[in-house]
């Protein structure tokens, strides 16, 4: 009778654990620089951009001139494929949006510095090289569009 129980509570942490995981992947989420708005604008700008903390891993790309997506990936990740598809449309599609892939396993020192701790994971930056939103997971379109900043009127 005992083995019954561990089974179904078993099952009932399986069940929560994957309705989670479905709620939850791929959604983005406001960084710890949105979330510090509250912050005096001193410290906020003191803060060092996430393009800077990615030094090398940027290769010779260049910031998009609304938004930049950096994704994460790895050689073996199957979301990874589906999230480049993604963002690379959403880049051909929307004017001044870059899409640039980092390898995390050969950019260790900027996957530590920016605490990427899954792939994909996706980072929308603006357009001076701020994290505007992250996304661990495999975004859809319509969640990566919706978290372009909006262009400034000019």
């Amino acid at each position: 009778m005992t083995g019954l129980w561990v089974a179904a509570a078993a099952i009932v942490l399986a069940l929560a654990f994957g309705a989670f995981r479905a709620l939850s992947d791929g959604r983005f989420r406001g960084t710890h620089s949105v979330r510090g708005a509250e912050q005096p604008a001193d410290e906020v700008a003191t803060e060092p951009s996430v393009w800077a903390q990615l030094g090398d891993a940027s290769g010779s790309a260049v910031l998009g001139e609304r938004a930049t997506l950096v994704q994460f990936s790895s050689a073996f990740c199957a979301p990874c494929r589906v999230t480049r598809r993604v963002l690379a449309e959403v880049a051909g599609v929307v004017p001044g949006v870059v899409h640039l892939e980092i390898d995390a396993e050969h950019h260790l020192e900027a996957v530590r510095r920016l605490g990427i701790l899954r792939t994909p994971t996706t980072l929308v930056l603006d357009a001076a090289g701020h994290e505007v939103a992250r996304a661990a997971g495999a975004p859809r379109k319509e969640q990566v569009l919706s978290a372009i900043p909006t262009p400034d009127p000019a």
